[in-house]
């Protein structure tokens, strides 16, 4: 049902020069509701002239690139399909054939053979106002769905030209004149089956009601529960009749949309019956009838506004906020909302939000999103700023093009004042011609005040909000490391209310043998002393896994540092050591929520994780491990419960909602899941921290040897042996004198500067090779900044530096490692690797 993207037709006889001043954005926007549900290529209305005897073209909508074009007028006395329909008083439907049967006429000269014509007259009773003429490329006729889909629409046309013809204002002897009415007659239709209560809908439709298209369930009731209860019986005879009827069912009622505005629709209906003569199917055209009614009550959009602007907490939400208050009861085509911030104009808002539907001087100034307000070339705007009084033009007057190309119809500038000063402007704009009354005036000069007040509260917001969320996310990792046989990313998200810095962090930290720490955590609070505990904790922790600990001393010692800081704050965490190689992860669980696994399979489940108390509540608290197995594939999330618990939310919902998005959830990209779980949290009440993991498992397994180095005069030699034989037993033979190399270098230095026992491991993957030396002091080496011919050390680490790609060193409980790692010439096959018959000779003797 969804018809071609249309464009405007403004040749001679067209509404823009019948019609008033009229701009190609606005006869676009005007295509996009007549044509989306009729699928035509050309719709045009013809109104009776003054004279009677000739039908002038007033209003033309054509689809994009479309080459049909049609006369500026047709005379009643010839015989042409629009001057027959007009005269018969009923449509007229052509096929290609039956409308070259009528001859080629001068009028008709334009038109195309291979189309169909459709023709419907506009008013009855005799008093016919016009004619809807379509063109469609149909050969084999307009169908029997369009035709009564045009004739519905037909009658919604014919009831905007008699609201603003002669004939409203008193003068029912006089025919109607060419009137703008396409543009306002907002319509969408529908198909509605009343057996099943099914319906379909078209984008227009939807739009009308406030309804995302994504989000209509296909349902009458969805229509139903957006009417006015007072209107409800009227709509449910129509939409659900009991049998059907000849003639068209037509109602205007009264709908309440999403965001609370109160809008009038009209409806004409027809009831197609089936075969056993109850109604099967039900065809409708839903259309705007607001400006079929008495003017908007400026008391209530007033309250509407106020209660709008109290939520806003952002400079953008005010501009958003006006918009919706006053576009569409104004009737105005065009609203800007501006700042003004040093005697320059920051532009929050502009509505529409295409910049072909602003004048030149804004377009040439887009930069970005919005564009930077050309204020030095709008002299008028500048001095109504300085008297900072509302001001409004009418049609034809004398401003610069920049500011009447926004209202050509009449422009309205409203300064808008705080705390003794102008912070701002809002620009309202009309397309046509429009009148200004004194209380009109009255209402943009109370509508100026309350925005001014709500942009001064808003800017104040913003700056606060900044500063916060530059805080918390100075406290949080600035990248998540890559790891190898997994993916991680991290979201953050500061709340939206109370604009304090939160106590939400999470951190992802490599450790030695392949595994990797997952932390989660949230300190009580919004406030700096809670980012202060929130960033100490998240740096005990991670020293605390760094140094070797297992997961549950991890999570002791940070308890017992948080209590030791005697802070009334108390935290909460999920702490997560997982091995990449095997996919076994131990979880420790400080009254934090439970963690949750999405299987290879699509299966999601809550990880039940025994837990203890918080951080900081009991000093000597015990905090159980629970194992859990990841096979590759598996998707694991950890989240605060800013995620899932809200004012409007209750845990377990929230907890629900999140298990069936990662359900639905792709998992080769964990990016976009973690959007997809944050897409709903646009109004929080508490910050969000949110950590995914997606668990591949290691493509290549490593292979491992390790050897005790004993305290031998030939010591190093024993380590190359071993070393040597090992790299040979797997294959590495290019990069072998790098690495007796590095291990001469790092055994020596483990020898002569530590005492105790020292360990030598080697470690083979698909495309590198760590050696590693493991000691009992906790003094990590130092590379010398400078050396010369004279020093008697530090070479070795200067050499070990030059031959590998990266070294670095760990610390372990009770020592350290250092550990150097040098890039393969080729990756290796794993299953080519043997054993190295040394690698089980680690049992404190050396090899032979």
């Amino acid at each position: 049902m969804i018809g071609p993207r249309a464009e405007a037709d403004t040749r001679p006889g067209s509404a823009h020069e019948t019609g008033g001043p009229r701009t190609e954005a606005v006869q676009a926007a005007v295509t996009g509701h007549v044509l989306s549900f009729t699928g035509t290529a050309l719709v045009a209305v013809y109104t009776l002239d003054a004279d009677g005897a000739e039908l002038r073209l007033a209003e033309t909508v054509r689809s994009s690139g479309g080459p049909y074009a049609l006369p500026a007028s047709y005379f009643l006395s010839e015989r042409t399909p629009v001057a027959d329909a007009f005269r018969t008083g009923r449509p007229l439907w052509l096929s290609p054939d039956e409308l070259a049967a009528y001859g080629p006429t001068d009028a008709d000269a334009r038109i195309p053979h291979g189309v169909s014509l459709g023709v419907v007259p506009l008013g009855g009773d005799g008093a016919g106002l016009g004619c809807l003429v379509v063109v469609e490329e149909a050969p084999d006729g307009i169908d029997a769905d369009r035709r009564s889909f045009l004739e519905l629409y037909a009658q919604h046309v014919a009831a905007g030209l008699e609201a603003s013809g002669p004939k409203a204002l008193g003068h029912p002897h006089l025919p109607a004149l060419p009137a703008p009415s396409l543009d306002r007659l907002r319509a969408g239709a529908f198909v509605l089956l009343p057996r099943t209560g099914q319906m379909t809908a078209d984008a227009p439709m939807l739009e009308l009601l406030g309804i995302a298209p994504e989000d209509f369930d296909g349902r009458v009731e969805t229509l139903l529960e957006s009417t006015v209860p007072d209107d409800l019986p009227a709509l449910m005879a129509i939409v659900e009749p009991a049998r059907p009827t000849t003639t068209t069912s037509q109602l205007d009622f009264r709908i309440r949309r999403p965001n609370g505005e109160l809008r009038w629709l009209g409806l004409r209906c027809r009831v197609q019956p089936g075969a056993d003569g109850t109604p099967e199917r039900v065809l409708g055209v839903l259309a705007e009838a607001s400006y079929l009614r008495p003017g908007t009550d400026e008391v209530s959009m007033v309250q509407r506004l106020s209660a709008a602007l109290a939520g806003a907490t952002s400079v953008r939400d005010v501009g958003q906020a006006v918009v919706s208050a006053l576009r569409d009861p104004l009737r105005a085509h065009r609203i800007a909302v501006a700042e003004l911030q040093a005697d320059q104009l920051v532009v929050s808002v502009l509505a529409p939000a295409e910049p072909a539907a602003w004048p030149e001087l804004w377009r040439s100034a887009w930069r970005s999103e919005w564009p930077d307000a050309p204020s030095h070339a709008l002299p008028t705007l500048v001095e109504t700023l300085r008297e900072g009084h509302v001001s409004v033009w009418p049609p034809g007057a004398d401003i610069e093009p920049g500011l009447a190309g926004i209202g050509p119809g009449g422009l309205a500038v409203l300064p808008l004042p705080a705390d003794g000063r102008i912070v701002g402007v809002c620009l309202i704009g009309w397309e046509e011609r429009h009148e200004f009354g004194p209380q009109e005036r009255s209402l943009l000069t109370a509508t100026a005040r309350l925005v001014g007040q709500a942009l001064v509260r808003a800017h104040a917001l913003d700056a606060e909000h900044e500063l916060a969320t530059m805080l918390q996310r100075s406290l949080l990792p600035r990248k998540v490391p890559v790891l190898p046989g997994g993916v991680a990313v991290t979201r953050y998200l500061p709340a939206t209310m109370g604009l304090e810095v939160g106590g939400d962090w999470y951190d992802v930290i490599p450790l030695t043998e392949g595994h990797v720490a997952l932390v989660i955590g949230d300190v009580q609070g919004h406030s700096a002393a809670a980012a202060t505990i929130m960033g100490q904790m998240r740096t005990a922790i991670r020293a605390y896994a760094v140094e070797g600990h297992p997961p549950d001393v991890v999570v002791s010692h940070a308890n017992r540092l948080l209590v030791g800081m005697e802070t009334d704050l108390f935290a909460t965490c999920c702490y997560v050591d997982l091995d990449m190689e095997e996919g076994e992860a131990l979880f420790v669980r400080a009254g934090h929520m439970q963690p949750l696994l999405r299987r290879p399979d699509g299966s999601t489940e809550e990880l039940t994780v025994e837990g203890g108390p918080p951080l900081g509540v009991v000093a000597d608290a015990e905090f159980p491990m629970t194992a859990a197995g990841l096979a590759s594939g598996t998707l694991l999330a950890l989240m605060t419960d800013g995620l899932v618990e809200s004012a409007r939310l209750d845990l377990e919902d929230g907890v629900r909602q999140v298990c069936e998005a990662l359900a639905r959830a792709d998992p080769s990209d964990p990016g976009r899941v973690a959007d997809e779980l944050l897409g709903g949290a646009s109004r929080r009440d508490d910050d969000v921290a949110l950590l995914l993991l997606r668990y591949d498992g290691m493509r290549v397994r490593p292979t491992r040897a390790g050897w005790t180095v004993w305290r031998l005069p030939d010591a190093v030699m024993h380590a190359r042996r071993f070393t040597a034989r090992t790299l040979r037993s797997w294959g590495v033979t290019e990069e072998l004198d790098v690495a007796l190399l590095i291990t001469s270098e790092l055994v020596t230095n483990a020898l002569v500067h530590t005492q105790g026992e020292v360990h030598l491991h080697l470690t083979l993957t698909a495309d590198r090779l760590r050696i590693a030396v493991s000691d009992r002091s906790p003094r990590a080496p130092v590379k010398p900044a400078t050396m010369d011919w004279e020093s008697t050390g530090g070479r070795g680490l200067l050499l070990v530096d030059a031959v590998s790609q990266s070294w670095g060193s760990v610390p372990l409980s009770g020592g350290k490692q250092v550990w150097a790692e040098i890039a393969l010439s080729s990756v290796r096959d794993p299953s080519s690797v043997r054993e190295p018959p040394c690698a089980r000779e680690d049992t404190g003797r050396p090899a032979p």
